[in-house]
């Protein structure tokens, strides 16, 4: 099972890090290999919360994740993405700010690639946030019959009968993010917004296709939220891989999106690393997406999620500390490490608490077999 989910990403990392020693010598594998690594542990969250959407698709739409979507991942957002930032904020054409790119000036040398791709940053962090934000915000204020850190989410789910306070919240937190951050005061404002209308926008469209689910026994959800959001309460008591269709295709734009804000801070964090764009796509993209995805896939092929209850809720803990890092990041630098761990923290934690609860679970059980054992 290991070497058929992950052999390609092992073979692909073998080559992404020939093709660095080939490119740039020992010290470029080195770098390659440390991007690799940073993206993978940016990104443990990201394969939990993807796993339990992909486990709803069919075979099909599985593979097209890691075939149309490992392209979009790694040469849409590894490499098409800070072009078209740094294109968009130097007014450069592709060819411009792909030679701006391959000079591979230093991150604060005023006008090189590195730099405007991190004085862009503002606007990235508050997009990606607030996008971050609103799935974080959806899951802890939905009614669910399992909690982990009850003490934290007992109150959420009080303050989530309230309508439309995920909203209000990530108003709120936009607002006191935009008002504290200087010259870029109204390009996070709007970065924020638009970060709110695609949310709202990929979720709402299974509403305007009225997309139905035929194996949800009738029940129809009005957007692709909601379609998630029962997938995360059902999906134990549902067979793997039963959607398809435009319902299928829906929920592969949202894992696309959602995989995308998850992207931002390890691409923006890579030109604190190095500035040279071939060396961040074979590490962050051959290697780091490419692994994830594998993950992805192993989780829903393994059902670890349904086996460890809580990985969902550490991992969508995990997203709320990286969309308030993100907002954070407007102002104030954060460490790549602390973003980095903080996932990983959180994913732990979870398993550790799931297996736990597995235990506990298993122990109140086998008192009452044993007496059924003995009675009959």
């Amino acid at each position: 099972m290991f070497l058929k989910t992950f052999g390609w990403s092992l073979a692909i990392t073998v080559l992404a890090l020939a093709i660095a020693l080939v490119y740039g010598g020992w010290s470029a594998v080195i770098i390659t290999a440390i991007l690799g690594v940073l993206e993978i542990s940016l990104s443990f969250d990201n394969a939990v919360v993807n796993a339990r959407i992909l486990e709803r698709m069919n075979p099909f739409w599985q593979k097209m994740f890691l075939t149309v979507g490992i392209v979009i991942a790694v040469f849409g957002m590894r490499v098409l993405f800070p072009l078209l930032i740094v294109g968009v904020t130097a007014s450069l054409n592709p060819v411009e700010a792909v030679q701006l790119a391959l000079e591979k000036g230093p991150i604060d040398e005023p006008g090189t690639y590195a730099y405007l791709l991190h004085e862009a940053h503002p606007q990235i962090a508050a997009f990606g946030g607030m996008f971050l934000l609103m799935i974080f915000l959806d899951f802890m204020f939905e009614e669910r019959d399992i909690l982990w850190l009850r003490w934290l989410e007992r109150p959420l789910l009080f303050i989530g009968k309230l309508p439309m306070v995920n909203v209000i919240v990530a108003l709120v937190l936009l607002a006191v993010a935009g008002t504290t951050a200087g010259d870029h005061q109204s390009t996070v404002l709007v970065a924020g917004i638009a970060g709110l209308v695609t949310y709202f926008l990929v979720t709402g469209l299974g509403g305007l296709f009225d997309v139905d689910d035929p194996e949800d026994d009738g029940n129809s959800f009005e957007s692709t939220g909601e379609m998630v959001a029962e997938a995360n309460r059902i999906s134990n008591k549902r067979r793997v891989g039963n959607v398809a269709g435009k319902a299928a295709f829906l929920l592969f734009l949202y894992l696309e999106v959602i995989d995308a804000s998850f992207s931002f801070d390890g691409v923006i964090g890579a030109f604190a690393i190095t500035a040279d764009p071939i060396i961040i796509a074979l590490g962050l993209g051959l290697i780091g997406a490419l692994f994830v995805r594998s993950l992805t896939v192993f989780l829903v092929r393994q059902g670890t999620l349904d086996e460890f209850e809580y990985l969902d809720h550490g991992a969508h803990w995990a997203i709320g500390a990286l969309a308030a890092i993100l907002l954070v990041t407007i102002t104030t630098e954060v460490n790549e490490v602390v973003t980095g761990l903080i996932g990983v923290v959180f994913i732990l934690a979870a398993f550790i608490s799931s297996v736990v609860r597995n235990k506990r679970k298993a122990g109140e059980h086998e008192p009452a077999d044993d007496h059924a054992a003995v009675a009959s």
